[in-house]
């Protein structure tokens, strides 16, 4: 779902060529209703399962946006000449990063590219975020982010995320501590990459809202696999989320299906 970082963060469904402003549905019925048909966002090649959130088994195979180290950048292998696309590492890995510690459902660690930010938060449902290193590359970050995992976490609650049970903290602080803790790390990192291959960063605190009317007491997940229609009052809309009475529904998970959409009230 495209976002506009806006308060609260506007959220738009992309169903085949049209868009659909979301934030408009909040309290209204619709309805998802799942064809049966998969094809790969890459090729389009018809695929009875989709794999990485949108791709066929071949493409999946060949492709480096499916490499293992897009899901572990420290295992980047751009450097030893074994990427499966240079130019699209070029584009996508050798370029300047952002590490990050980010509050969706406690304090967390992350990475992302630096034109990704805020969207990179949105996606994940943080209510805050904070920049805390600027690194020169993917592989890079994925190291500096190996040390904070030592001690700090790296994925998000996604149950606790919905239920808005961010806990109130202090991101300025934590990551402060969090530079103090891992600076022998990044002593090492900057001896071996070079000295202007990391740069602390002082911004502020992101602060971000979303269109959420009711939050949920349980999450129960929709799974269009099971379940190819889904109906339900929109709540509202968090992370890549939809949030109805009926359960919630990841559509990041369903890129590549073919959905048609309908809004009840209408």
């Amino acid at each position: 779902m495209p976002v506009v970082a806006e308060t609260p963060v506007g959220y738009t469904l992309k169903v085949g060529d049209h868009g659909l402003a979301l934030n408009d549905l909040i309290g209204q019925p619709i309805e998802i209703t799942f064809s049966g048909e998969i094809r790969c966002i890459h090729c389009n090649r018809k695929t009875s399962k989709s794999f990485s959130q949108g791709y066929c088994y071949p493409c999946f195979k060949r492709l480096a946006a499916c490499d293992s180290c897009i899901m572990s950048p420290e295992k980047c292998h751009y450097h030893l000449g074994t990427c499966r696309e240079p130019e699209w590492g070029e584009n996508h890995c050798m370029t300047g990063h952002v590490v990050y510690l980010a509050n969706s459902s406690g304090l967390k660690v992350g990475i992302t590219r630096a034109n990704q930010v805020p969207t990179r938060w949105i996606d994940q449902g943080a209510v805050a975020a904070i920049p805390m290193l600027r690194v020169a590359t993917r592989y890079l970050a994925g190291l500096v982010e190996v040390a904070c995992k030592q001690h700090v976490a790296d994925r998000t609650n996604w149950r606790t995320m919905l239920k808005g049970e961010a806990p109130d903290m202090d991101l300025v602080a934590e990551r402060a501590a969090l530079l103090e803790k891992i600076t022998p790390d990044l002593d090492q990192l900057a001896a071996e990459h070079g000295q202007d291959t990391i740069e602390t960063a002082d911004d502020p605190v992101w602060t971000l809202d979303y269109p959420v009317a009711i939050w949920p007491e349980k999450v129960r997940p929709h799974n269009l696999d099971k379940e190819p229609v889904v109906t339900g009052v929109l709540q509202g809309i968090k992370g890549q989320y939809l949030i109805l009475d009926t359960g919630v529904i990841n559509i990041r998970k369903y890129t590549a299906y073919n959905v048609r959409v309908r809004v009840l009230s209408e």
